[in-house]
């Protein structure tokens, strides 16, 4: 499958707002596009405007030199959730995205104060 290519008829919705998109290159056979079902477009961009903007968003990855399959913002905000259950949970959590979960008692923690960020970093994205 080429980089870049986009799906938006037949298998889509019906009527909702939705397309696959494989903007990332991969060994044959390897690539999966991804599925993208647009909520709310406030900007009233037309479906080959987004699908457009999606790809050429998928080459802004600041940790990969390469396009990726899902775009940055995406990525960025899986990090930085990432990054905020260590700052409430702490290092010594070992839940994962697989589905664990403990229970309302162990969940219910006192939340530790979020370190104060230095002014030569506040405009920085930390968790690259």
């Amino acid at each position: 499958m080429f980089l870049g290519t986009v799906v938006d008829t037949d298998i889509c919705h019906p009527t909702e707002f939705d397309f696959y998109l494989n903007s990332h290159a991969g060994s044959q056979g390897a690539s999966r596009p991804t599925h993208y079902h647009v909520l709310s477009d406030e900007n009233r961009f037309t479906a080959d405007a987004l699908q457009v903007l999606t790809n050429n968003l998928c080459y802004t990855y600041a940790r990969c030199t390469r396009s990726v399959s899902i775009v940055p913002p995406a990525y960025y905000a899986h990090l930085a959730a990432f990054r905020a259950r260590y700052y409430i949970e702490g290092e010594s959590s070992d839940a994962t995205s697989s589905g664990e979960s403990k229970t309302t008692k162990e969940k219910t923690k006192e939340v530790r104060q979020l370190p104060i960020i230095k002014d030569n970093v506040k405009d920085v994205m930390f968790y690259c």
